[in-house]
């Protein structure tokens, strides 16, 4: 392979080496005593509204029981609740109580607030404004089909 052939390679490596370094240290910035996995389904069911926690496992790509471990632990720290699906009242759903969503929101303000302040502290302006074109051609490539040509 030529530089050429070899872009493409290495631009994927370093994005992904990067989004997940980032994702890590922002699960990391939880402001009180949420573990990642917890944030994680807290994030999901934010955004997703109610889902059982084996579509939550499906959504994060970890195994049931894992699922059922961490809402189980977001549920004694009353965090989530678990309720019958209206359309069928042999599953549970979990959704988030007001406290889970308050949770939840803080913890996404706080890591917002670490990002923009990191980002403020080592890029310029130039670099800063790459940054936001990087985000929408990464936004545009996660829409991407998964078979592409």
């Amino acid at each position: 392979m030529d530089a050429v052939t070899d872009l493409p390679v290495r631009a994927a490596t370093d994005v992904r080496t990067a989004l997940s370094r980032l994702r890590r240290r922002l699960l990391e910035l939880s402001a009180d005593e949420v573990t990642p996995s917890q944030t994680a389904l807290l994030s999901r069911l934010a955004k997703d509204g109610p889902a059982t926690a084996s579509a939550l496992a499906a959504a994060e790509r970890i195994r049931p029981q894992s699922a059922a471990a961490t809402v189980a632990s977001l549920e004694k720290a009353g965090l989530v609740v678990r309720h019958p699906d209206p359309h069928d009242g042999r599953r549970l759903l979990v959704s988030l109580t007001d406290e889970g969503r308050a949770r939840y929101q803080g913890g996404r303000a706080t890591r917002g607030e670490w990002l923009a302040a990191a980002l403020r502290a080592r890029c310029t302006d130039d670099e800063l404004r790459a940054v936001v074109l990087a985000a929408t051609i990464l936004d545009d490539v996660a829409s991407a089909p998964r078979e592409v040509p």
